[in-house]
């Protein structure tokens, strides 16, 4: 009996309510591939990229569609040609790395020749709202090392700043990156920038719309910018050099971690620093963005934390994310 894809969406329920500027989340609904070859199985999870018009019904379609290749033996690198970077791509490619660390008996990180991977610091995301509401959910965290703050609300750049001076306040001692999710396009970037660097905000993602890279053209950015939604795969390198000096790499955008290293690696030979990141997904998915993390500046690894987690899931504590298990993957 030759390997067996097998796929299906779960339906993972979010802890409370995940919210940023394109709305409220939930749940979330990832696609789960596994790969059967005689007694070993590889497990991965993705999360589709809703603002690229994916789904977890055309991820899962996607998979099935592939079920055949993946029986004959299409490996990793087939997937590039078989599959478009997203999230059925992304769980059948972390399924097979996980397959062949069982069939192996090594770990992912020993196959990729990286060091025994040790706890991490990762940031924790507060979710878009009044000033009022993210002060309270800052303070609610308090003494986390390093918070993801949520912007680009109603109001503009003024009331974002209104709403970081309000998390500042809270979490007087965290560092802060900011997530303003396309939301100042068409305003004076370079202002607002110079105005959130007092705060000690140390990275701006995305924060004009995908396609519209062109208005960062010339500022003078008083605070680093990372592209988000503008980098995916290789092939977005090119529209970000000297736009952007950071890219936010996620498997799911990426097409999972084969893609996520290459990135990774063409993204330090043009000089460009690396944030790794997560969509809402649960420690199935992190597992595999850990070994990319460990190779960024930036880790944003806390999907976990926010959704009902999967047993075995991996381990967070204080301000750190613990590596991956073999029970869990890899």
């Amino acid at each position: 009996m030759g390997r067996l894809l097998e796929a299906r969406i779960e339906r993972i329920p979010v802890r409370g309510a995940f919210t940023i500027a394109r709305g409220a989340k939930t749940h979330v609904d990832v696609v789960l591939a596994t790969v059967v070859d005689g007694v070993a199985v590889g497990r991965g999870e993705g999360t589709a990229i809703y603002y690229k018009g994916d789904s977890a019904e055309a991820a899962l379609a996607a998979l099935q569609g592939v079920a055949d290749a993946v029986s004959a033996g299409a490996t990793r690198a087939d997937l590039l040609s078989l599959l478009p970077a997203g999230a059925a791509r992304n769980a059948l490619d972390c399924a097979l790395w996980d397959l062949e660390a069982k069939q192996s008996g090594r770990r992912v990180w020993q196959m990729l020749g990286l060091p025994q991977p040790q706890p991490m610091l990762t940031a924790y995301t507060i979710s878009l709202g009044d000033p009022a509401t993210m002060a309270a959910a800052a303070a609610a965290v308090r003494g986390r090392e390093l918070l993801k703050v949520k912007l680009g609300g109603e109001g503009g750049p003024a009331a974002d700043i209104e709403r970081l001076a309000a998390v500042r306040r809270a979490a007087p001692d965290a560092r802060l990156i900011v997530d303003a999710n396309e939301g100042w396009g068409g305003t004076d970037v370079a202002r607002t920038l110079a105005s959130l660097a007092p705060l000690g905000v140390e990275l701006v993602e995305q924060p004009v719309p995908a396609g519209r890279d062109a208005e960062l053209d010339g500022i003078k950015a008083a605070v680093p910018i990372a592209a988000d939604e503008s980098c995916h795969t290789r092939a977005s390198l090119d529209a970000i050099v000297g736009r952007y000096s950071h890219i936010n790499i996620k498997l799911d955008k990426a097409g999972g971690l084969t893609e996520a290293l290459a990135l990774r690696h063409a993204a330090a030979a043009r000089g460009l620093g690396v944030m790794t990141g997560c969509m809402l997904c649960t420690s199935l998915a992190i597992a595999p963005a850990f070994h990319v993390a460990m190779q960024s500046e930036f880790a944003d690894l806390d999907g976990p934390l926010l959704v009902e987690d999967r047993p075995h899931g991996l381990v967070f504590e204080g301000s750190d994310v613990f590596p991956p298990q073999a029970a869990l993957w890899g």
